[in-house]
């Protein structure tokens, strides 16, 4: 069953909150955004080194916007029809080279439980229209594929290293305030 939520505010308050219940769906749920409702949330390596996928191997983001500590959603409104977060009851999901201890949720604006990891709020990106894609990665310079630490996914260099940014990096502000816009509706201001 897919839970369908949009909020109307595209300045609504962040959504903020502990641990969980609900299923696990995204917000918005169709095909281009499939839920994961008791599935399994796992790791696989591409371009950008290992991400985090959800049900049907579509990849999670996360919105560099949001706060990890305490964890709260800033993506609302006209940004939810591009970014539908991954809502659920943490305790249905199973992992797979994710360390289940990082997952919880936080609570929306509209009561619906999204889940995190390690804090930050979970998202899919519409413009993945395949399991494995990475089109949402570096929109508005403030979407990445999420790592299993929670972290920015980058590439792996070629000495081998880290494949995670240094805790030093900031993100770059955009003019668009990083909803990335893209074709899905656009100008959700910032």
């Amino acid at each position: 069953m897919a839970l369908v939520t949009l909020s109307a505010c595209a300045n609504q308050a962040p959504a903020t909150g502990p641990a969980s219940s609900a299923a696990a769906t995204t917000s918005g749920s169709s095909a281009a955004n499939p839920g994961a409702g008791g599935s399994t949330l796992e790791v696989t390596q591409t371009r950008l080194g290992s991400v985090v996928v959800g049900p049907d191997g579509r990849t999670l983001y996360r919105f560099d916007r949001d706060s990890s500590k305490p964890p709260a959603s800033r993506c609302g409104g006209a940004c939810l029809n591009t970014w539908p977060p991954l809502v659920g009851d943490v305790r249905s999901v199973t992992t797979t080279g994710i360390d289940s201890s990082l997952l919880g949720s936080v609570t929306r604006a509209d009561g619906t439980k999204q889940l995190t990891l390690n804090g930050w709020p979970l998202y899919f990106y519409a413009g993945d229209g395949h399991p494995g894609d990475l089109n949402g990665e570096g929109v508005g310079g403030t979407w990445h594929a999420i790592a299993p630490t929670g972290k920015p996914a980058t590439a792996v260099p070629s000495d081998g290293g880290g494949g995670e940014p240094s805790p030093t990096e900031e993100p770059s502000p955009t003019d668009d305030g990083g909803y990335g816009g893209g074709g899905y509706g656009g100008g959700y201001g910032g």
